[in-house]
């Protein structure tokens, strides 16, 4: 399990990676805080895919920790996310539509194929777990900046956006506080079973 796992996660990474500048440049060129805010979460996730693979081989402890560090990060992430949702809502922006969702289809496809890798390492430690987590919440925010595009392009708007900006946001709040749970609560347990 340990060889196809990593070798999984070397395939996330490299995905993520492209992927995060693809969407960032879209992001700017369209005007589009959901790109931007997918293209901050790509840069997030192959952080994060990283990360998972330096400890895949190390001691529960250490993977604990690089959990904690995970979902410390999706917070701040998401934290980030809706503040620029805000300030963006604030200024009015409009973004292009066309871009916004031929790059959340492409972001789409390169989502689910990574999440399906993983879907069967969804239920282990908490690092593995925050790994899945971020697959999934990536595919439900593409589905939702598609949709957004759709609705800028009808209503001339950039509220849509906003919204699925916001939405992102939450996302990656609610699951920092999934991981950073289980991974404090593994800690809790492997410092009560280490001998004193």
């Amino acid at each position: 399990m340990s060889s196809r796992y990593r070798h999984i996660l070397q395939i996330a990474l490299a995905a993520n990676t492209v992927m995060f500048a693809v969407e960032l440049m879209g992001g700017l060129q369209a005007n589009s805080v959901s790109l931007i805010a997918d293209a901050v979460d790509f840069a997030g996730d192959a952080a994060n895919y990283g990360l998972s693979l330096a400890v895949l081989s190390m001691a529960a402890v250490w993977r604990s920790r690089a959990a904690l560090i995970k979902g410390l990060s999706m917070g701040a992430y998401g934290a980030f996310v809706l503040i620029h949702a805000v300030w963006n809502f604030l200024t009015g922006a409009v973004p292009e539509p066309v871009t916004m969702g031929a790059i959340g289809l492409l972001a789409l496809g390169v989502n689910v194929a990574v999440a399906g890798m993983l879907y069967a390492y969804r239920e282990g430690d908490a690092n593995m777990r925050s790994v899945w987590l971020c697959s999934r919440n990536d595919a439900i925010a593409n589905i939702a900046v598609i949709a957004a595009a759709g609705a800028v392009g009808w209503l001339h708007t950039g509220w849509p956006d906003v919204l699925v900006a916001l939405l992102i946001g939450s996302l990656a709040l609610l699951s920092s506080s999934s991981v950073v749970r289980r991974a404090r609560n593994e800690l809790l347990a492997q410092a009560q079973a280490s001998p004193a």
